[in-house]
């Protein structure tokens, strides 16, 4: 089974399934072809995370946060003339981009541990054909080249790529992006890592210099994609799994421990004592996040110590049930796409794939047709800022991917897209389907909130989607909550998905209707 949030990433993975592929390759085959079918929101200027999770054993986490240039230095920027780094633009684009180099991570795992023998070859064949013969254009696309249109149609390479005829493309309109379908071939024949260390990275190179960025071929030659255990928490159903520092993977899982904590199972499911105990508890991790998370090499404290028995007890503590407490964090934005894959063997893998804010820094490289993201935008130039930009340093980043296993013998991926709401709608989705044991559809399904700011809002409101009770709104306003409704199925909200693997072997998948996406399964 597979579920992604456009519905011909699921069924390339489920081709690749039927093929005989297992999970990773699978996923593989789903990244390559979301990244030509939803380029707004990812692509192979991005970075990516892996969780790779086998029915039996540990799992596996693949961190591919790509580090800053050895150019990028806080000096580059204010002499010529910045007090922060632009958000679109050359400049923006400062940092390593890691997909590529996680899907060659991911697939040495499945050849050396898990039977892979699928091409690399095979895996991409989709992904070229859209890219050449073309895709039908979504509402969402049309939409965020609506609304993001001043920030990024003068952006060198945009409009050649995201402008067709220099007109916003139409919903529907057949989309086509004839040189990522090369750079796809030369993927395939030269292997990924021909993406940091070959000809394919000389092109990329030549590009960074002809649109003026930091980016060099050395920063390209020396990345390498971080292959390490993930982090996790107990709860009494089992264990939950998430992405090392630099993610925030470490706070989605905070928000769960604080919440077992906090009285979690005793609340009506979808109450206002349900949605209240979640933002309270997502306020007291955030103040974490926001004090430690960055690169690892630069954290004051371990990513580990922030999950102790003894922190979330603490944590759970400033929780008042009647009474919001003030929020003044520091929000975090960006867009992603989260997927999920499950094989016959059990083997799963829960993905995420960004370009941070949509359409990345809005640059498109001239000979690659590369949407480079702007991920490097978060670096401050405050040198005594806890994400100060420093050359090769990793920049913070919002993505996790979720995985558990449960004592009952289930298993669990899960995520969603979303800057400040990833552990928000991986709290929820986990509170529905296994603390209040909702069908997993309606866990996903069901109306959801948001603290804070994402990608399309800047305001700090705590937003309620409008299928929430009218009861339930003026309940949370009382409580002091400062509410914003949004629509009823609002896209801000995230792209949310979920598969279950039943020891018995059935699969439940879930998976949003605020994306284009689909569960494709066999």
């Amino acid at each position: 089974m597979a579920v992604a949030p456009h519905a011909l990433a699921s069924q390339s993975a489920l081709a690749v399934l039927r093929d005989g592929g297992n999970a990773i390759e699978a996923m593989v085959a789903a990244a390559a072809t979301i990244s030509i079918a939803y380029p707004h929101m990812n692509g192979i200027g991005g970075d990516a995370f892996w969780l790779i999770v086998p029915r039996r054993g540990a799992p596996v986490a693949i961190e591919a946060a790509g580090p800053a240039a050895a150019r990028a230095t806080i000096a580059a920027y204010t002499e010529a003339g910045h007090d922060a780094i632009p958000i679109r633009g050359p400049l923006a684009m400062n940092t390593v981009a890691g997909a590529i180099a996680s899907w060659d991570a991911a697939l040495h795992i499945s050849k050396q541990q898990h039977g892979g023998r699928l091409s690399l070859a095979r895996l991409l064949r989709d992904a070229g054909h859209y890219a050449s013969d073309g895709v039908a254009v979504t509402f969402s696309q049309v939409f965020l080249t609506t609304t993001k249109f001043d920030e990024v149609a003068h952006q060198p390479g945009f409009a050649e790529r995201f402008l067709p005829n220099g007109k916003i493309p139409e919903v529907g309109a057949l989309f086509r992006q004839p040189r990522l379908a090369r750079v796809f071939e030369l993927l395939a024949k030269d292997g990924l890592d021909s993406f940091y260390r070959g000809a394919l990275a000389e092109e990329i190179a030549e590009d960074f210099r002809s649109v003026g960025a930091l980016l060099s071929i050395d920063d390209l030659n020396e990345y390498r994609p971080r292959v390490c255990p993930p982090l996790q928490i107990e709860v009494e159903q089992g264990t939950v799994y998430n992405m090392v520092p630099p993610t925030q993977g470490v706070i989605s899982l905070a928000v769960l421990g604080i919440l077992e904590r906090s009285g979690i199972r005793a609340v009506l499911p979808d109450s206002a004592d349900h949605i209240h105990l979640c933002v309270e508890a997502t306020k007291q991790a955030f103040r974490l996040r926001d004090a430690y998370v960055t690169d690892p090499a630069y954290m004051k404290v371990t990513a580990e110590s922030l999950l102790s028995a003894s922190a979330l007890e603490a944590l759970a503590k400033e929780i008042r049930l009647q009474t919001a407490l003030p929020w003044g964090g520091l929000s975090k934005t960006g867009d992603t796409v989260w997927m999920g894959v499950v094989d016959a063997k059990g083997l799963a893998a829960s993905f995420i794939q960004s370009i941070y804010h949509e359409f990345g820094s809005g640059v498109v490289l001239p000979t690659t047709g590369l949407n480079w993201q702007n991920r490097g935008a978060s670096f401050s130039l405050n040198p005594r800022h806890l994400q100060a930009l420093q050359p090769r340093k990793k920049p913070f980043h919002t993505l996790n991917p979720a995985a558990a296993k449960f004592k009952d013998g289930r298993s669990m991926v899960y995520g969603t897209m979303g800057g400040d709401g990833q552990p928000q709608t991986q709290a929820a989705v986990f509170s529905r389907a296994i603390w209040f044991k909702q069908p997993l559809q309606q866990a996903v399904s069901a109306p959801r909130w948001l603290l804070g700011r994402t990608w399309g809002h800047s305001s700090d409101t705590l937003k309620l989607e409008s299928r929430f009770p009218a009861a339930t709104v003026s309940d949370l306003k009382q409580r002091g909550h400062e509410v914003e409704l949004l629509g009823a199925y609002d896209e801000t909200t995230g792209h949310a998905g979920a598969i279950v693997r039943y020891d018995d072997g059935v699969l439940e998948g879930a998976a949003d209707p605020r994306s284009d996406g689909c569960v494709a399964g066999y």
